[in-house]
């Protein structure tokens, strides 16, 4: 049984994407190179790897050691790329991100900018993804670290405070809402919405919220960021949830109108969360000092 680094990455890639073309694109490969490899391996160790259906692919018993096992050399490999990067003149490595949305449109491009200036040599895996679903898949040794609600639980993760901001509602100047103080969320799915696709950590946490109230959210427009959402609502063609930090800044431009939310869920406290900050390669280490810097 031989397996090498560029079929344990794949293999990674493919368990985490759910879908060997997927994780062929990530690791990028050919997909026919990386059905090969896949084959291979399994062939090698004489056992499956992956279940196969018709909407993707699930690791089998002996998949999720393979895995288990992959992620600890891929680390252990990244963390060797950097410590002997400092050695050759500068820092070189990925570092795998997962987010939540408010994180990861309002906070993040900032200290991106900030790190990736100082460190050139190194990239940014970013992915978005729902708070809990951040939690497990850091535990699992998917992601370096995520960026979750301060709501969420996080187990055995080592913690560290990264900003605060709420979910407003936005709505156009002159519509009977814009005169309210505040208002709660079961009030506002009486009325129709401009959000973010279905595919986004934020649509569905909501989509969660209505649906244990009882009510559908009525998304009219499906967007991919939060000022074309606050457009939108100035235009009159509904009612949006966006961040406090989003509102306000489009506020100084656009005829909207922005209500506070009753409901606790809205203020956000986000936090990173992490299995070790310790043993992080150092130019992650220093992504973690750049997320914890208070905001400039």
């Amino acid at each position: 049984m031989h397996f090498d680094l560029v079929d344990l990455s794949l293999f990674r890639h493919v368990v985490e994407a759910g879908s060997i073309t997927h994780g062929a694109n990530r690791a990028n490969l050919a997909l026919a190179a990386a059905s090969h490899r896949i084959r291979s391996m399994e062939a090698s160790l004489g056992a499956a790897l992956l279940t196969r259906a018709r909407l993707g692919v699930t690791p089998t018993p002996a998949g999720r050691t393979l895995l288990a096992h992959a992620r600890q050399i891929l680390g252990n490999v990244e963390r060797l790329q950097g410590d002997l990067a400092a050695f050759a003149g500068g820092a070189a490595g990925q570092i795998r991100v997962l987010s939540n949305t408010n994180a990861l449109t309002e906070f993040l491009p900032e200290v991106l900018s900030a790190y990736l200036a100082v460190h050139p040599g190194v990239s940014v895996d970013i992915e978005e993804r729902l708070s809990d679903e951040i939690v497990g898949l850091v535990a699992e040794g998917a992601a370096d670290l995520g960026l979750v609600a301060g709501t969420v639980e996080t187990g055995s993760l080592e913690t560290h405070p990264f900003r605060r901001d709420r979910f407003v509602l936005v709505v156009a100047q002159g519509h009977p809402l814009a005169a309210r103080a505040s208002v709660p969320f079961a009030e506002v799915l009486g009325h129709d919405l401009v959000g973010l696709d279905r595919a986004s950590a934020l649509t569905r946490f909501l989509a969660g919220k209505a649906g244990r109230s009882g009510q559908p959210l009525r998304l009219r427009v499906q967007l991919r960021g939060f000022d074309a959402v606050c457009r939108l609502v100035e235009c009159r063609v509904g009612l949006g949830i966006v961040p406090e930090t989003t509102a306000r800044r489009a506020a100084r431009t656009m005829a909207i109108a922005i209500v506070a939310l009753e409901d606790p869920w809205a203020v956000r406290d986000l936090t990173i969360c992490l299995r070790d900050l310790a043993v992080l390669p150092p130019f992650a280490q220093d992504f973690v000092a750049h997320l914890r810097a208070p905001a400039g």
